[in-house]
């Protein structure tokens, strides 16, 4: 299964990855931890990409590409991945479709989870981290003990959401429309409880639930 899932922040779209790695086998492979893991090995792409982070620039395409390349030549990635965060340009998409050709394999689909941008405000901005535990909480859905000691951490504010949000729908605009067109794109609606949205998401792969 060689899977791109398309989601925005909070949309419930890693763990939704961590889910399907674990059903098909493959690893999940996003950019966050592929960054992480390349500047941990001091690679020379690792290093590279710290030098534009520790810089607070965006890592350019060609770094992430090439990261991207060196993921998936490891042997977990022969059978297959899920792709978390990446694409999310047509210019990524088609780097993403090069790599693949050269190693003779498609992708079996891009998955978009679909959850509407008041509901994506509500589920990141009332998220809080117990400052003692590290535990994350959410005001609504998963209240803290009243002993907790709360942090609103600068990322979850709602000034630093929607410029997240903003950013992830220009970025992703034309992205969906250049799947779509290819046959790949399959939209789910990604409200309710997780074990639901992955059930939709397994259908939509024709897929057996359970």
């Amino acid at each position: 299964m060689r899977l791109v899932l398309v989601g925005a922040p909070a949309s419930g779209k890693g763990t939704q990855a961590n889910v399907l790695s674990e059903k098909f086998g493959v690893p999940k492979i996003s950019t966050g931890d592929m960054l992480r893991e390349a500047r941990k090995a001091g690679t020379k792409l690792g290093r590279e990409a710290e030098g534009y982070m520790n810089a607070g620039k965006l890592v350019p395409d060609e770094v992430v590409i090439g990261l991207v390349d060196e993921r998936l030549e490891q042997p977990d990635a022969a059978k297959g991945f899920i792709l978390d965060g990446f694409p999310r340009t047509v210019a990524q998409a088609e780097a993403l479709a090069g790599l693949l050709e050269r190693r003779g394999v498609t992708l079996d689909a891009v998955v978009q989870l679909d959850v509407d941008r008041e509901l994506l405000m509500e589920r990141a901005t009332l998220r809080r981290t117990d400052k003692r535990t590290g535990q994350i909480y959410h005001l609504k859905y998963n209240p803290p003990p009243p002993d907790a000691d709360l942090d609103h951490r600068a990322d979850d504010r709602e000034e630093t959401v929607a410029a997240r949000l903003d950013q992830y729908d220009a970025m992703t605009a034309a992205l969906l429309p250049h799947y779509e067109q290819q046959g790949l794109l399959r939209r789910i609606d990604g409200v309710g409880a997780p074990e639901q949205v992955t059930e939709r998401l397994l259908a939509a792969l024709g897929q057996k639930v359970g």
